[in-house]
């Protein structure tokens, strides 16, 4: 009877374990599942607003269009300039990401791998550049932008994007620079590699998924900015970007309001930022996470 009565107490202590187990588990995939519906509920939204027509839009809030329509992506492409705004974002974001990365890695270097007077105060001071609003800073870089002649160009961009998107490349880089094993680069200044060689050929491909977690959100950065975009090319509609472009989108007729057009344009937009997440997400988890956990 006793040894009974034990079995039956562990017995029910284990299924009060399983249970516990299960809920616990029920709970987080409710609330995984709940933050998902609220992060994505609003990119749901505006997909399906995308293919409204305009009478359907202001009749009634539906989740789902009851006449969809591709006239709205039709608009979109149309006239040309979105193509262009598309063409000068490209070229922008990618340009400010490659020297970002560029520049990026080389004060990483410096600031994670050598040491010298005043390093950590000067790591700080680029923490707290990333701190400033960016229309903290408007007036002057409108100032540097004109006295450079580049007001009203993609080089207004090229110069003035790299003030939020280098600090930010140049604090994370640093962090992944600083926890690789001093050893690697002793055995390679042991088999005669420059200083250079030594960065080029061995430390910097260690730091490839940091260069493509940091690359991606430069790019990123760049793509989606619109405060410089708007005043630094508020002169030249074909040096705009498309975050420009579409809050300058007009409708057809007369006061109306295009917010199917502006959906449609926004999903042109969010699409290809999409594809590069997925495309690179294996890097971008492996980035993130590497320099956390060092050993």
């Amino acid at each position: 009877m006793p040894g009974t009565a034990a079995e039956s107490s562990m017995l029910l202590g284990a299924s009060a374990k399983e249970w516990r187990r299960r809920l616990q588990q029920a709970l987080l995939y409710f609330f995984v599942i709940l933050v998902a519906i609220y992060a994505l509920f609003p990119f749901y939204w505006a997909f399906m607003t995308s293919f409204k027509t305009e009478n359907e839009m202001f009749q009634t809030a539906a989740y789902l269009p009851r006449e969809p329509t591709l006239k709205n992506y039709e608009y979109v492409f149309s006239g040309g300039s979105f193509l262009l705004a598309l063409r000068n974002s490209a070229l922008v974001s990618s340009a400010t990401s490659l020297f970002a990365l560029v520049a990026g890695s080389f004060a990483a270097y410096a600031l994670g791998r050598l040491r010298f007077r005043g390093r950590v105060v000067l790591l700080y001071v680029v923490l707290s550049m990333t701190m400033f609003p960016a229309i903290s800073i408007l007036s002057g870089l409108y100032t540097i932008v004109r006295q450079l002649g580049f007001f009203g160009t993609g080089l207004s961009l090229l110069v003035t994007y790299p003030v939020f998107t280098l600090p930010f490349t140049v604090w994370v880089l640093t962090s992944f620079f600083r926890g690789l094993p001093a050893e690697i680069e002793q055995a390679a200044i042991v088999d005669g590699c420059t200083p250079f060689q030594t960065f080029r050929l061995i430390l910097l491909p260690l730091t490839a998924p940091a260069l493509v977690t940091t690359g991606l959100l430069a790019f990123v950065q760049s793509w989606n900015e619109y405060l410089f975009a708007l005043n630094f090319t508020a002169t030249n509609p074909s040096a705009q970007t498309v975050p420009v472009a579409i809050a300058l989108f007009s409708g057809e007729f007369s006061e109306q309001e295009p917010i199917a057009e502006i959906m449609a344009a926004a999903m042109v937009v969010t699409i290809p930022l999409v594809l590069l997440v997925l495309v690179f997400q294996n890097r971008i988890v492996e980035g993130l996470t590497a320099g956390a956990v060092k050993g």
